[in-house]
């Protein structure tokens, strides 16, 4: 009776959080415990929840039962699908309530807000300068590793980041003049160089 009465008698002892149901608080204790006491028999990894644990079984089965109308892309999960259809009808139903931008996923959102928090919690076991998030972390490791790992499919010149790759040209460069210097992150000697003794092999 308590779903339609809307009484929840039990009472989390940690959090104040109530539940209609002894069992579902019983569940939920399971977050302040750290007990997890249903395993996966692939992998060993456990989980607070047997729903939980049902999700993650799939990752192992590799079934992907939720496809995407559009573009016909499948996904284990039914939230990662609805996740990927904003992509398609360009939808940002996630907005920052400090500065009011927009965006199409909560992960997003969230790493956003840092800018306005100003914390920066993923910090660089080299230099120790901090990050708002890990894929800056990730992106900023490259200077000390020196790793390139994004190569021009013309040339096979290596970048660090995904945006350098994209403002690389990549047209013949026969037939390319002065006019595209300026779109280019290249001085013009610098371009010169590079494109004579990579794209060419030879200087005019």
């Amino acid at each position: 009776m308590g779903i339609h009465t809307g009484e929840k008698p039990f009472k989390c002892d940690v959090c104040s959080k109530c539940f209609t149901y002894k069992v579902a608080l019983k569940r939920h204790m399971g977050i302040h415990t750290g007990e997890s006491p249903f395993k996966c028999d692939v992998c060993s990894k456990c989980f607070t929840y047997e729903v939980t644990l049902k999700q993650h079984i799939i990752i192992h089965t590799g079934k992907k039962h939720f496809e995407c109308d559009v573009c016909g892309k499948c996904f284990t999960y039914k939230a990662a699908l609805q996740r990927h259809v904003i992509i398609h009808t360009g939808e940002k139903p996630f907005k920052c309530d400090v500065c009011r931008k927009c965006f199409n996923c909560k992960v997003n959102l969230k790493r956003h807000i840092k800018i306005h928090t100003g914390v920066k919690p993923f910090k660089c076991d080299v230099c120790r300068k901090c990050f708002n998030c890990k894929v800056n972390l990730k992106r900023h490791m490259g200077i000390h590793t020196k790793e390139k790992p994004l190569k021009c499919d013309v040339c096979s010149k290596c970048f660090t980041r995904k945006a350098y790759l994209q403002s690389h040209p990549k047209l013949p460069w026969g037939i390319l003049t002065e006019a595209w210097l300026p779109f280019f992150a290249y001085s013009p000697s610098d371009h010169h160089q590079h494109s004579c003794t990579i794209h060419t092999r030879q200087c005019g």
